[in-house]
């Protein structure tokens, strides 16, 4: 797919670019932004705000990195701008719903005990400081390697390992030895 959207980028076709972008990468680039800001509808605000700042920066993409990449470099920063500006201080918004996401299971015991886990894991893993999270979610749910990691967090590699084993190590601890 990401040679797809390059070769639109090749030939400087951003609106189709950015609507491959959107379709390839839009779920994945919300949940990234909701790990950060923990609600639903900023969640959805900074999406679109990263999917026009990416469509304006188009031309700075210059084929170095994994188009994914350089999204999510430019999603981290925007989501971390967010967190330190002024509106974020100052204005209280709350939700207590945690994205999730549809589950296929046999038997609705099966899927309530499911749901139950999984929503135990999503908060416990909201509730870790921002730089073990930003790690959790990169690996897991988005199957990056450390190195990979390493370059959209701009940290070296044995930093993103590190992270990561003291993040299972909390994650642990707080779930009673279960993850």
């Amino acid at each position: 797919m990401a040679e797809s959207i390059e070769k639109y980028i090749d030939i400087q076709d951003n609106e189709q670019a950015i609507n491959e972008i959107m379709e390839s990468y839009g779920q994945s680039i919300l949940q990234l932004v909701y790990s950060y800001v923990k609600d639903k509808s900023i969640a959805e605000d900074l999406t679109q705000e990263i999917f026009v700042k990416c469509y304006k920066n188009l031309h700075t993409y210059n084929g170095q990195s994994k188009i994914k990449t350089w999204l999510w470099r430019i999603t981290i920063n925007h989501c971390k701008d967010y967190l330190k500006s002024w509106y974020k201080r100052k204005v209280i918004i709350s939700e207590e719903k945690v994205m999730g996401v549809e589950n296929n299971h046999s038997s609705t015991e099966e899927e309530v005990m499911q749901d139950f886990v999984d929503g135990e894991l999503v908060s416990t893993i909201m509730d870790l400081p921002t730089k073990y999270r930003e790690v959790i979610y990169l690996y897991y749910y988005e199957d990056l390697t450390t190195r990979e990691i390493a370059q959209v967090i701009k940290k070296s590699e044995n930093t993103i390992k590190t992270r990561l084993k003291r993040a299972k190590v909390i994650l642990k601890e707080q779930l009673g030895g279960t993850f």
